[in-house]
């Protein structure tokens, strides 16, 4: 027996130098490949608060630290120091286990530049693993509506098609494309990119060969989906008798009108048969997305300074029923009435990276909730740039914020999007735009979208659960912490309050840009009103028919409302808005 061993003991003595040899070479090529993929893809965590989806069961708080209504003394100690009100690591561990596995194990360092070189380099790797599109003219097995017209140039600056514009970098097909630009009474459909849908009325640029539109559709395969500056086009199918055309079509009000016709509106008709109805098919045929009538006359346009649509006059003033033929109506000769036609303002529609990387980090900080993708889409209109994400998530890439796969500290970006909070958190960033918003509203939004997703409502079940007020008890305390973590530590901050951009989005937009040092012209600004609500702006159809909200909930809550405000008129800020307490 002693000879087997000898002759192994001899073996692993020669072979020390062999094993030393191939691990070095094995540490080598994980290094070179993780340095190829660094610049490909972001953290996969998926928000910055504790995350659960489906909601598991948080754990019970006691009824003194859930229901004690919170003062400013509560949240800073005798000597400044702040107390976390809900949101300490050790909090965030009891409330979800699952918050600290964000992926393989593998992939948590206490390093965090380590991390998040691991994360991109593992996202990088699965991304790689999807097949890639066909470089020749790939075989067409789809049938698809409408009828096919060809491949079409495309160009960002001069568009084939100047319609409407949306993104879907999953599922777009061209059945989904021709419905959407149906439905806004558009004749022509494009598809480029794989992803991209544009609607038009007239196609403006020429065609090309077909081979150039080689990508197929991101949830069609099989079916032209353009290419690269290259437009899939397709004539859409009219549409079924009965169905109501223009559905999409919205009064927008009585308004005076402007001192000079000529320069506000571009086009001037009147219509044979002198109705609203017709003004508007005529502007919409004209791919403009204002329809501006007083009888006989209809004027096509945009929104400008010369023509703002920010000062309303009574409806009265203008035709009762203006699809009327009674021309004995009495009316206001000097007041008009606005229609906004299904036809998108295109004006701001393009976004793009930043030319230059910045060095200096901008955070858009919320608490879940607040209304942080919808600033995010009201910035990007507004500056034409795209805004990063601490996290990564996948529907809202899917859906035209391509900074979201961005790595965050890339410096491509105007501006990145973060929940965190923490004195570490915050000084990563140079400065801060603080995005507040009523924690009544925001505890209910965010309970949606963990429940339903970004557009989606939770259910009565959910409602009724214990699920509702221990999500409460937990997250409460942090819309708090937030806000006042980033007072304490921010080191340039602008406060918005959710209510008053959308009370008043034009100023507020105005002081957004001022702080993102961007010089933005009002037509722009004027664009992204009429472009406001985006793409993921829930429905009011399923409101909810009672108050969720407790009276032990409620004391709880108002308290906190009260410390942030105080804390806020302590850095000579605004106070919150008087609507944050339930009266």
């Amino acid at each position: 027996m002693a000879k087997p061993f000898y002759r192994l003991q001899r073996f692993l003595r020669r072979t020390q130098l062999l094993f030393l040899f191939l691990g070095a070479a094995y540490i080598m090529a994980g290094s070179v490949l993780l340095l190829q993929r660094s610049g490909l893809a972001v953290p996969l965590s998926p928000r910055g608060a504790p995350s659960f989806q489906p909601l598991p069961s948080l754990p019970t708080l006691a009824k003194s630290t859930v229901l004690k209504p919170a003062s400013l003394g509560d949240v800073y100690g005798p000597h400044g120091t702040h107390k976390m009100l809900g949101r300490t690591d050790q909090t965030q561990n009891n409330l979800d286990p699952s918050s600290r596995r964000n992926g393989p194990r593998w992939l948590m360092s206490r390093n965090l530049e380590i991390r998040h070189l691991r994360r991109r380099w593992f996202h990088s790797l699965m991304t790689e693993q999807e097949p890639r599109a066909e470089r020749g003219p790939p075989k067409r097995k789809v049938l698809h509506k409408g009828t096919y017209i060809g491949c079409f140039l495309d160009d960002s600056k001069e568009r084939a098609l100047k319609g409407t514009v949306f993104y879907d970098f999953r599922k777009m097909t061209s059945t989904l494309c021709q419905d959407t630009c149906s439905e806004s009474g558009y004749q022509f459909a494009g598809l480029e990119y794989g992803a991209e849908c544009y609607c038009g009325n007239r196609i403006t640029s020429p065609s090309t060969r077909e081979e150039d539109c080689n990508l197929d559709c991101k949830g069609e395969k099989g079916s032209a989906c353009g290419g690269v500056e290259r437009l899939s086009i397709y004539k859409v199918e009219d549409q079924h008798p009965g169905m109501k055309k223009y559905r999409n079509v919205r009064y927008r009000g009585c308004h005076r009108r402007p001192k000079n016709t000529t320069a506000a509106f571009p086009v001037h008709c009147v219509p044979p048969n002198g109705t609203s109805q017709s003004c508007i098919e005529v502007c919409t045929d004209q791919e403009f997305p204002l329809a501006v009538f007083r009888r006989p006359d209809c004027f096509c346009g945009y929104a400008s300074p010369h023509f703002t649509l920010h000062h309303p006059a009574e409806d009265t003033r203008c035709e009762r029923n203006p699809n009327s033929t009674n021309t004995t109506t009495p009316t206001d000769p000097d007041y008009y009435a606005v229609y906004q036609t299904p036809v998108q303002d295109t004006r701001c529609m393009e976004r793009k990276f930043l030319p230059e990387k910045t060095t200096k980090l901008v955070a858009l900080s919320s608490f879940p909730g607040a209304g942080n993708t919808w600033v995010r889409h009201l910035i990007e209109l507004a500056t034409g740039y795209y805004t990063g994400s601490y996290y990564f998530d996948g529907t809202l890439y899917n859906k035209g914020f391509k900074g979201e796969k961005d790595y965050w500290k890339s410096g491509r970006t105007i501006c990145v999007k973060t929940h965190e909070s923490g004195k570490r958190e915050i000084e990563m960033y140079d400065s801060a735009i603080l995005l507040i918003r009523n924690p009544y509203r925001s505890l209910m939004a965010e309970f949606n979208r963990k429940c339903a997703g970004h557009l989606g409502y939770a259910s009565e079940q959910h409602w009724k659960s214990k699920e509702w007020p221990e999500f409460v008890g937990s997250y409460a305390s942090w819309w708090a912490s937030h806000v006042l973590d980033w007072l304490k530590f921010g080191r340039r901050v602008l406060v918005v309050h959710y209510e008053e951009l959308k009370r008043s989005l034009f100023p507020q937009l105005h002081l957004i840009t001022d702080f993102l040092d961007m010089s933005v012209t009002d037509e722009r600004l004027l664009c992204v009103e009429s472009n406001q609500d985006g793409n993921f702006k829930r429905s009011g159809a399923r409101q909810r028919a009672f108050d969720p909200f407790t009276d032990e909930m409620k004391r709880m809550i108002d308290g906190y409302i009260k410390a942030v405000d105080e804390a806020l008129k302590l850095k000579n800020f605004t106070g919150l808005p008087q609507e944050y307490v339930p009266r």
